[in-house]
């Protein structure tokens, strides 16, 4: 970003700056200087980690530029360096749109895996040997970045992949990421770029160590405290993180008008050179070019062998097709990019002690066996309880209390125990003996043939009526916001709430003499309960529990209805004649509108004002859609796939979850993928765009 002549222009600069601070002569007419001499010193600081003076003098230009802004309003600037921080605290995050998706990455495991992505490549490319780019993969919080006309403008997580939380303040806080970019000297008008935020090895540390000092508890690793600040409403907190950020792919840009791509923006190292030199820091330094996949894996074992020397935590290597336009050539599948591969590390590793098996009661009834130990660190987190999953998995590894078991984060994320170590027993161990009784309720437990999982089906169990409840307010469920799972514990143990009709008969005068329980939190609960009662009656369905009705599910029950109550009426046979439904869910759907409490529950929910009527059905029974079903695949250009399959449904037709012959459209927007390809094997099926899709129900 700046040559040697500029640096030691800047570096004169500097120190004239700081004598002229010193003798109180600084003036207003010196701001841009100094702007540009504190932009150089974060870069030097930041980016290449080689600082040119020291933190006291960086700070003497910080205050001497505030100081003139304060007395000149008119002359601050949105890139000026004071601007990073804001003044008081961000309002809720609004989520956005993303230019491109941010799709996944296809992960290997081994270097099989490498080969076998290596051999794809070279088919869809039709070449001997490709060249690859080859960095780390970094472990914090998935950001995306829109620059325009040179200036950042907008700064997101990446949520879904196509829609995430606008956290612009926050991201203004890392020091790493320009205010400003002089993409316009490549004729960029617009671009989005794609990084990872990351907090320091050292730096997390540091701040761990003030919050124990503080009394306060410490982070669990880095990861999760990168990613949980940039949503942090105090971006002031924010800045005192000291986050850092890589930026490591452009994923869209615009030219001016009559302007050319530039030569470094036909290879994904060109694009990281680019960011480099305009004063990102991007893995320029880190990454390796090869030619050919035996190089690739060789170089992904070594980088393995030293990443605990690294200052920040990488979770494997990326791999990527260098060449931007064989990358177009190979394409994307809805979930991930054909010309790039994640290689993961082994995962990590420990030993500890089985100390004893505790059986947690789930909201299907479902006894799950949890698995508690000595508290182990495993890749930057404690372990301390893991998921057994049922009696065969004890049995399989002959686990027994007492043991020394060896544990393993699956994908640096979810514990469990690899196996016993047999040859450490000394005779004290003991077998684990699943119950026959629910722990919660002492009801019998049952276990059907063809299931591994024990369940207590006492539906009175309090340990099932708090997951139950706790689902029914789900935000995919009922969506009552503010009723959150520690609520309805607290208000369960408290006798304020006993089941799901309970939800709307609380006593808010006695929730309102508990402890944080103001009147503003208290008026917002009442009123997201209130707005539940008119909640879709597919979502109420999948808000039951019902075993094996998902979303899609409660959609195809809702659809068959006009009244929630006629569904007690249908046969088994006669509910497996809806849209994929089968025997194993239509049977538990069957058994839930034949259970007499059930009716009652839903009967007394009725009486309380939730709305058992699926008054869309009614309103769109005539739809110029009726009797039509329809499936989206791939990114569409302009509707986003929630809104487009509730046009489908406004107008009287119904959403599949899958191709079949039953299927009369397809939907296609890009990158569409294996859904195309079965649909063109099937006569009936019309294969149709967004613009098509409009004009049939009437849009166009």
């Amino acid at each position: 970003m700046y040559s040697k002549e500029s640096t030691k222009e800047l570096q004169r600069l500097t120190t004239e700056l700081i004598k002229k601070q010193g003798s109180g002569s600084l003036s207003k007419k010196d701001i841009e200087h100094i702007r540009n001499a504190l932009r150089f010193h974060e870069y030097r600081y930041y980016i290449l980690n080689e600082p040119l003076i020291a933190d006291p003098e960086y700070d003497q230009l910080y205050k001497a530029l505030e100081k003139i802004e304060q007395e000149n309003p008119a002359l601050v600037t949105v890139n000026s360096p004071t601007q990073r921080v804001a003044n008081g605290l961000t309002k809720d995050f609004p989520t956005v749109q993303h230019l491109v998706p941010m799709l996944s990455l296809d992960n290997s495991y081994n270097s099989d895996d490498l080969i076998d992505f290596d051999r794809r490549a070279r088919e869809l490319t039709g070449l001997d040997k490709i060249e690859y780019c080859v960095e780390p993969k970094f472990d914090g919080g998935s950001i995306s970045l829109i620059y325009e006309n040179d200036l950042l403008i907008r700064g997101a997580t990446r949520g879904d992949g196509v829609e995430g939380d606008e956290v612009t303040t926050n991201i203004r806080q890392i020091r790493s990421i320009p205010l400003s970019a002089k993409f316009s000297d490549y004729g960029l008008q617009q671009v989005e770029i794609r990084g990872e935020v990351l907090i320091n090895k050292t730096n997390f540390a540091r701040y761990n160590q003030q919050l124990v000092e503080q009394g306060l508890p410490p982070l669990a690793n880095p990861r999760n405290a990168a990613s949980g600040t940039l949503r942090i409403k105090d971006p002031a907190e924010v800045a005192k993180r000291n986050l850092e950020a890589f930026v490591y792919h452009i994923s869209y840009f615009s030219l001016f008008k009559g302007k050319k791509i530039p030569p470094e923006l036909t290879t994904h190292a060109g694009s990281l050179e680019l960011l480099w030199g305009l004063g990102f820091r991007s893995p320029q330094k880190e990454k390796k070019i090869f030619k050919g996949i035996d190089a690739v894996v060789k170089h992904c074992h070594d980088f393995e062998a030293k990443r605990d020397g690294l200052p920040y935590e990488i979770d494997g290597m990326v791999i990527k097709v260098n060449d931007i336009a064989l990358q177009d050539k190979m394409g994307m599948t809805t979930h991930h990019p054909r010309w790039a591969m994640a290689y993961k590390f082994k995962a990590r590793q420990g030993t500890s002690k089985l100390l004893n098996v505790e059986f947690q009661v789930g909201r299907t009834g479902s006894i799950t066996p949890v698995a508690k130990i000595q508290p182990v660190p495993i890749g930057g987190v404690t372990v301390s309880s893991i998921s057994l999953f049922n009696e065969e998995v004890i049995k399989e590894k002959d686990l027994r209390t007492g043991d020394t078991v060896l544990v393993e984060r699956a994908g640096d994320v979810i514990p469990y125990i690899v196996k016993s170590l047999a040859e450490l027993r000394t005779g004290k161990e003991k077998k684990i003996v699943f119950p026959k009784i629910c722990p919660v309720c002492a009801s019998r437990l049952f276990k059907e043939e063809e299931e591994a999982v024990w369940r207590c089906i006492n539906i009175e169990c309090p340990a099932q009526v708090v997951e139950r409840i706790i689902h029914f307010v789900s935000k995919d469920a009922m969506d009552i916001r503010g009723f959150g799972e520690a609520n309805v514990r607290k208000f369960y143990e408290l006798g304020l709430l006993q089941d799901i009709p309970g939800i709307y008969k609380l006593d808010f005068k006695k929730i309102g003499e508990m402890e944080g329980f103001g009147q503003k939190s208290i008026d917002n609960l009442q009123s997201a309960i209130s707005h539940s009662k008119n909640q879709p009656l597919h979502r109420l369905i999948f808000a039951l529990g019902i075993r094996f009705v998902g979303e899609t599910t409660a959609k195809t029950l809702a659809q068959a209805v006009t009244y929630l109550l006629e569904l007690k009426k249908l046969s088994i046979e006669e509910l497996q004649d809806l849209e994929d439904i089968g025997p194993k869910v239509a049977g538990s759907v069957h058994q839930f509108f034949s259970n007499k409490d059930n009716i009652r529950m839903l009967e007394e929910l009725e009486k309380l004002g939730l709305q058992l009527k699926n008054t869309k059905k009614q309103l769109t029974k005539g739809g110029n859609l009726a009797g039509a079903s329809f499936l989206f695949t791939g990114t569409l250009p302009t509707l986003k796939r929630g809104d487009a399959e509730a046009l489908v449904e406004e107008n009287g037709g119904q959403i599949l979850s899958g191709v079949s012959t039953k299927l009369n459209y397809l939907v296609v927007g890009e990158d569409a993928g294996s859904k195309l390809e079965k649909a063109k094997k099937i006569n009936t099926v019309k294969i149709i765009s967004e613009a098509e899709f409009l004009q049939v129900i009437g849009k166009k």
